[in-house]
């Protein structure tokens, strides 16, 4: 549903939340090994969401990624989402024709159409502080096996 960046942003997001909330900034490195990608590929992540004040980067010695506590409350993962893959996924067609409208739907347009409302909900009501904090509790896992 996703694309892969995004899957990678959301995941990346989650994890320097939970590490800000103990006061902690991490690395690229850090970042890419927790959420299983490649460091060149989860740096260019991490630019897209530092551009979008998502995350915050600070250079040198102590430096590194991090969410103020301020952020992690207001920043909505429809935030997040938009930022790397943009409205497509609850505006675009279900199975990804060019033209898709109520005056002329596709096979799933109808159905597709509650799906799609339902995730804008989702993403738009969901804060990074509540996914971060079901980690932080063990009720959420960003990683299954270690």
């Amino acid at each position: 549903m996703f694309s892969k960046a995004c899957e990678y942003g959301i995941r990346a997001s989650i994890f320097i939340a939970t590490k800000s909330s103990e006061g902690i900034r991490v690395g690229i490195k850090d970042v890419a090994k927790e959420i299983d990608s490649p460091e060149p590929f989860t740096a260019k992540i991490m630019q897209i969401l530092t551009k979008n004040g998502i995350i915050e980067s600070s250079k040198g010695v102590g430096g590194g990624f991090e969410v103020s506590a301020n952020a992690v409350k207001s920043i909505k993962l429809i935030q997040i989402v938009d930022a790397i893959d943009g409205d497509s996924i609850y505006k675009g067609c279900g199975i990804g024709l060019k033209e898709c409208s109520e005056l002329k739907p596709c096979p799933v347009h109808n159905e597709f159409q509650k799906v799609r409302q339902l995730l804008l909900e989702m993403l738009t009501n969901t804060t990074l502080e509540q996914l971060a904090s079901g980690v932080t509790t063990g009720d959420f896992f960003l990683k299954i096996n270690d």
